[in-house]
């Protein structure tokens, strides 16, 4: 590429083009060759957002864009599509590639003084737990989800396998042992309508093995604590420090004979960041063969590894102890529904009887849709594509609170779509609360305590994955002026 810095100059304007003399944008594109397309998307958006492409602007073709940037015509072709998928652009037959008109906004009629509301709902949210949605592959989804409807056998129309589709099991066997280090035959695979649907089926399956209680890591979801509990299950908490989970320590939690599961985010511990350790990996995986115990190893984010080597699932150092629970939800979006347990052996056809005697939960079309998403390599594509843009965002997270909040560490960043930002002691209640008036939605660690471990150090868990690119820098700024 000549240039970081190049410019494309607008198509000459045809006479139903509207309003002339748009002489051209600059566009600052990353010179790296996976964060082409990403930086030329980027540049779009914002010349659209900033006013400099006005609506119904003629954008240049993709070959002469490619040829100005010194770039492949692929690249700006797949940016195109990607961005009218996303509505910034409009391609029609005959007419081109144009910015897409927008209608103006209306504007709300005027509160009464006296009902007026004293907050206003928060402008931005950097809750951890969401990708950025509005980063979907839209397009190559589409182009899936048509290959997928085309190639469907006529059974797929009809109630299925509780197990889930055939095609998507062979798949994710497959993606599982060379991204994962998941020893997963297809056999073992269950799909799911998500992770908590996934805990929900093994919180049946544990009570009616009578099983009294699930470990769970001191901090944690109360969400994931609160299924378990509806199943009849105790939840009791297992101590953590920077190594992880204090899995050593399984053999004496109070009435540790009725403890028969434990709960971890091994690969990336929730909402800490920290990995757990090899030889607390090891006393997981003894505890559960000496007492016939079973991890549920939660692997949430698995895919997005930045400053170390991906760690591998523990799933693998024991496959009939280890059930490995994993979802799209945080590589795609959780609208999908999607989720899989990798399974013992033994456990398979408990879990398909606790599922019922059909797959309820997840369309058929939606498991083929992502099937034939995998086997294309789109998804190693997005997951790639995902990285470069959650890792800049961590970045500049980290650049902006050194410079604007230096007394605010931040740790848990070499994975995940969330950071961890220590605060000075006393200030968490308040910094949450600041930021409410700040229009930001965030949560501090206190958050996710469990209810019988006492107060730790004050932090924010910010994920910094969740707002689009357009309200990314607004959510930063708004975080930097509640810290202390």
């Amino acid at each position: 590429m000549r240039d970081s810095w190049a410019t494309s100059r607008a198509a000459p304007p045809s006479d139903e083009d509207g309003p002339r003399g748009v002489p051209g944008v600059d566009l600052h594109l990353e010179p790296h060759g996976s964060g082409l397309r990403a930086g030329l998307m980027d540049a779009l958006r914002e010349a659209v957002r900033t006013g400099r492409l006005a609506p119904g602007t003629r954008l240049p073709s993709s070959r002469s864009l490619a040829v100005d940037l010194g770039v492949a015509r692929n690249t700006v072709a797949d940016a195109y599509a990607e961005l009218v998928a996303e509505g910034w652009l409009t391609a029609r037959q005959g007419s081109g590639t144009r910015v897409a008109r927008r209608a103006e906004p209306r504007r709300p009629a005027p509160v009464p003084p006296r009902t007026r509301p004293a907050r206003r709902g928060p402008a931005h949210s950097l809750l951890p737990g969401s990708p950025d949605l509005a980063a979907f592959p839209r397009a190559r989804w589409l182009t899936a989800a048509r290959r997928a409807l085309t190639a469907a056998p006529h059974e797929a129309f009809a109630y299925t396998d509780p197990l889930g589709r055939i095609e998507l099991r062979t798949v994710l066997a497959d993606y599982l042992a060379r991204s994962r280090g998941v020893y997963a035959a297809p056999e073992r695979i269950v799909v799911c309508a998500g992770f908590i649907h996934g805990l929900m089926l093994l919180g049946r399956l544990l009570k009616a093995r009578r099983v009294r209680a699930v470990a769970v890591e001191s901090y944690g979801l109360d969400l994931h604590r609160n299924v378990l509990t509806e199943a009849g299950l105790r939840t009791p908490a297992l101590a953590m420090d920077a190594r992880g989970a204090r899995t050593g320590e399984l053999g004496d939690l109070p009435d540790a004979r009725g403890v028969g599961a434990v709960l971890l985010t091994a690969a990336h511990q929730f909402p800490a960041g920290v990995a757990l350790q090899p030889d607390r990996r090891a006393a997981a995986v003894d505890w559960a063969r000496a007492t016939d115990g079973l991890i549920l190893e939660d692997d949430y984010d698995g895919e997005f590894r930045y400053d170390r080597q991906p760690v591998g699932a523990l799933q693998g150092l024991d496959p009939e102890r280890v059930v490995y629970l994993g979802t799209a939800s945080k590589s795609l979006a959780p609208g999908l529904r999607l989720g899989w347990l990798v399974l013992p052996e033994e456990l398979v056809g408990e879990v398909s009887a606790a599922k019922g005697g059909v797959d309820w939960a997840s369309s058929s079309l939606d498991q083929l849709t992502l099937a034939e998403f995998i086997a294309s390599g789109a998804y190693d594509r997005h997951v790639r594509s995902m990285r470069l843009r959650y890792r800049r965002r961590r970045d500049q997270l980290v650049a902006a609170l050194a410079d604007r909040a230096p007394g605010c560490r931040v740790t848990g960043i070499a994975a995940g779509l969330h950071a961890v930002v220590e605060l000075p002691p006393g200030t968490e209640r308040s910094v949450v609360e600041a930021a409410v008036w700040q229009g930001l939605a965030v949560y501090g660690m206190d958050r996710f305590r469990h209810p019988s471990v006492p107060p730790g150090p004050d932090a924010l868990v910010v994920g910094y994955a969740t707002p689009s690119d357009s309200a990314w820098p607004g959510a930063l700024d708004a975080l930097c002026r509640v810290l202390p």
